[in-house]
């Protein structure tokens, strides 16, 4: 119950036009290429019922999410995870009413309750299956958008901070960057090795400290964070993150390295992005 009474976390974006168009290739893909609730018995043209049905699907998302969608959470203040639930559920329903209106007026198959049952039971099959990947979609390109976001401003306020990591050795010498080109430090046995940006190059040096005092002295500073038992990257120069919850591989500018981030701290990213 908590969980279906959180506020959801992303609206409409500005993506859904080009997503109703996916939702009626994925139809018609569905349909023609499986086949599926004995479609491949159809003794007809298959190809251009497939394009019907997902021309109605398309028409039927433009709809509702210009009449629902769009205007809904506007009013429903503030918009929840079962809110969000039962609009879904909506989109569905009215998908099968006009799929199933359109199989009946093209088939000349009479409109009984049965029918519809069984129709709305099909659709709820694929419904469901699209309506997860839409969620997943959208929650994938908020995440997107709000690190992008994130990391430009969290950049433009630290463009003139310098930040320094010890050397632990009598004659070592201190490193000092702008904390804006720093890309990662990774623990090499007693050693660490920063790898920062030098005349938009990818440079490492090796420092005799451990990770732990280098996140310790970086500590006040959020955007840099510990991903890894043995590294520490700055989330303001990376470029793409791929991987799911048993991992991610970190890519940052301009260097040809990829920086890990193990599962137990794939929760810490992600709620860092959120």
């Amino acid at each position: 119950m908590s969980f279906l009474t959180r506020t959801y976390p992303f609206m409409q974006s500005g993506h859904w036009p080009r997503d109703c168009v996916l939702y009626g290739v994925g139809i018609w893909a569905i349909l023609y290429l499986l086949q599926p609730f004995g479609f491949s018995n159809y003794q007809g043209n298959k190809f251009l019922t497939a394009v019907i049905f997902g021309l109605v699907t398309w028409g039927c998302c433009v709809l509702y999410n210009w009449g629902v969608f769009n205007r809904l959470p506007q009013r429903v203040q503030p918009w929840r995870v079962w809110h969000h639930g039962c609009a879904l559920l909506g989109l569905v329903l009215f998908i099968a009413v006009c799929n199933f209106l359109t199989f009946s007026l093209f088939f000349h198959i009479p409109v009984t309750l049965e029918a519809f049952l069984l129709f709305l039971n099909w659709t709820l099959v694929i419904g469901l299956f699209m309506s997860a990947v839409s969620v997943i979609v959208g929650y994938n390109r908020f995440l997107k958008e709000k690190m992008e976001a994130l990391l430009s401003n969290t950049a433009e306020e630290q463009k003139d901070i310098c930040i320094t990591i010890h050397d632990t050795n009598v004659r070592g010498n201190d490193l000092t960057v702008p904390i804006n080109d720093l890309l990662y430090v990774e623990a090499q046995k007693n050693n660490v090795s920063v790898c920062y940006l030098k005349d938009n190059k990818a440079v490492c040096t090796e420092l005799h400290t451990t990770l732990s005092a280098v996140v310790e002295e970086l500590k006040d500073y959020e955007n840099i964070f510990q991903c890894h038992r043995s590294f520490v990257v700055n989330v303001n120069n990376i470029t793409s993150a791929k991987g799911n919850s048993n991992g991610y591989q970190l890519t940052l500018r301009t260097c040809s390295e990829n920086v890990p981030v193990s599962r137990s701290y794939v929760p810490r990213l992600k709620a860092f992005i959120a």
